[in-house]
């Protein structure tokens, strides 16, 4: 009995370890990494491209996650509290800004379509995932790395390259992640197939389209 409950114990420890490494929040920097290693995109100045990566970085990944744990420590709460519906909206809010001041810088800077592209899909996923939080609870982790999975397949659409093996390590990174949050009891599977779902038909149509 004792050996199972340590054995689980460290099944809960890399669960919270996986969660902790696939933020929500990747899913831009991830894509310009992307973009910058298979288009034509990858002749741009280092300087210019680091530029890229580092706005990016800083409105999608640093600054959103600093305002919530911020938002967190104001009203006491642990990372646990958020799996609570109702107290997901303002940190949906905070991140929602912080992607918009992304796509206004990028805009401003007159960098190319395709980067401010990424960012208005990572939006609309958080956006998306924000309505359907009002009615039932949707797992954004996994909206994450299906948008993640959608914008590599309409990349690979888009400029014609074999993305097969890009695809089936996302679609398994998916099943571990989803696992992860099962096991944190964080979400139910149709919290991890819906937000999956949201994110990877978003991010897919508004990379293929727009």
């Amino acid at each position: 009995m004792a050996r199972r409950r340590k054995k689980r114990s460290w099944f809960l420890i890399l669960a919270r370890v996986l969660s902790i490494v696939f933020s929500p929040f990747y899913l831009p920097i991830v894509s310009m990494i992307v973009l910058f290693t298979f288009t034509h995109l990858h002749y741009l100045p280092w300087l210019y491209q680091f530029r890229v990566l580092a706005i990016t970085y800083l409105f999608t990944i640093l600054l959103p996650t600093l305002l919530i744990k911020v938002y967190k420590e104001y009203h006491g709460w642990k990372l646990f509290h958020l799996s609570n519906r109702e107290k997901r909206m303002v940190p949906y809010f905070i991140s929602i800004g912080c992607f918009l001041a992304a796509y206004y810088i990028m805009r401003a800077s007159h960098m190319p379509h395709i980067m401010s592209v990424i960012i208005v899909a990572a939006l609309l996923v958080q956006i998306a995932c924000a309505l359907i939080n009002l009615l039932v609870k949707i797992s954004v982790h996994m909206a994450a790395i299906g948008g993640l999975t959608g914008g590599v397949m309409a990349f690979s659409l888009l400029i014609q390259f074999n993305a097969l093996w890009w695809i089936i390590a996302l679609i398994l990174l998916a099943g571990v992640v989803g696992t992860a949050r099962m096991m944190l009891r964080i979400h139910t599977l149709p919290n991890i197939c819906l937000g999956y779902v949201v994110g990877f038909v978003t991010t897919l149509a508004v990379i293929s389209f727009i």
